[in-house]
């Protein structure tokens, strides 16, 4: 499958980022991507929120923003998926072209403004793309002009509670104006608050878990803020991290000028960093899902080791292709006999302890 892949990347490169991204999702639907065997061991499977995953490695939020392709991707060897974002009322986000690829340094840029077709779309989706047994988390924003987010955010959890394995409240994407204030102490102490009694009302003993998406571009000193509000909301986790603001100098002049958030490569390191200090300031008790420049199964372990418990990625399968998952799990299968872990919980934060 990835010769394949490396085959057809230079005229997947030559389309523009959001038509070949389109393409791509009409060739999971119908069949046209292959499903491929899973790489399975058992040292690989882990309990979290209450869910048994085969393995740890996940597509982020992004790729399928209607859950069009739910089932195609577990296909390719994912533990797990996220959908979304999804907001209550479609939209269609900021103007095109608003993808950009350099290949050069594995990056992406996207000032994407969460484009989707609304929740009913959405609904109707997921419940024909997905099996029983397939995991999925949804990621859920607020439309643009919402001016509570709360009550946008209670609505999607109120509708979608019960088709989730578990939910991401996504408050760290750059291109929705004013999002990124929802990550200030006291705002998001009461937005928590509200989410997490919208979440009880609905879902009753059955609830799946609430997670958080952060941003990278936190301080130290906003980092421990955040850290401790989420503690003291007793949410089930934390996704770290989205894409970033920040623009290395390295980047060619004329991609580093472009709006939106970067990811790949570049914020390989940025985001480890935010793993490794948000696993230390909650000494471990909070689960971290690991997000942010994930090529191979040393950059999945790098990340694992710092304290995720799962990871995903996103523009990886971008430059690498749909067998990405596979070539992960693979390799840390064989990272975890050189550390001598008989399971992937195992070296969850290992170099912090």
């Amino acid at each position: 499958m990835i010769d394949l892949y490396k085959l057809a990347k230079p005229l997947v490169f030559k389309m523009d980022p959001e038509t070949a991204h389109g393409v791509t999702i009409k060739a999971l639907k119908s069949g046209a991507i292959k499903s491929c065997k899973t790489v399975k061991d058992s040292s690989l499977n882990q309990s979290l929120f209450g869910i048994q995953f085969s393995n740890p490695v996940g597509l982020s939020a992004g790729f399928d923003k209607n859950a069009e392709v739910i089932s195609p991707i577990i296909n390719l060897g994912f533990g797990f998926t996220e959908v979304g974002t999804v907001t209550p009322k479609p939209q269609i986000g900021n103007p095109r072209p608003r993808i950009f690829r350099d290949p050069d340094s594995a990056s992406v840029i996207n000032a994407m403004g969460f484009p989707n077709g609304g929740l009913d779309m959405f609904k109707k989706n997921i419940k024909t793309s997905r099996r029983p047994s397939d995991i999925v988390g949804i990621n859920i924003g607020m439309n643009k002009e919402q001016t509570n987010p709360a009550e946008d955010y209670c609505a999607l959890i109120r509708a979608l509670a019960p088709m989730a394995s578990y939910l991401t409240v996504n408050i760290s994407s750059p291109n929705t104006p004013g999002l990124r204030n929802l990550q200030q102490k006291d705002v998001l102490s009461e937005l928590l608050g509200e989410l997490m009694a919208a979440r009880k009302e609905i879902s009753g003993g059955n609830s799946p878990a609430l997670l958080v998406k952060l941003a990278p571009d936190l301080n130290e000193k906003q980092q421990e803020e955040i850290a401790e509000t989420l503690m003291e909301s007793k949410v089930d986790g934390v996704i770290l991290s989205n894409t970033t603001l920040d623009r290395p100098q390295s980047l060619p002049e004329t991609f580093r000028a472009r709006k939106g958030g970067l990811s790949g490569a570049p914020v390989r390191g940025k985001s480890t960093d935010i793993i490794r200090n948000f696993y230390k300031i909650t000494g471990g008790k909070l689960p971290i899902i690991g997000v942010g420049g994930i090529q191979t199964a040393e950059h999945a372990y790098e990340k694992i080791k710092a304290g995720a418990s799962l990871v995903q990625l996103y523009t990886g399968m971008i430059y690498e292709g749909p067998n990405i998952a596979n070539n992960i799990n693979a390799g840390l299968i064989d990272l975890l006999k050189q550390d001598g872990c008989m399971n992937i919980s195992e070296a969850v934060g290992q170099e912090t302890a």
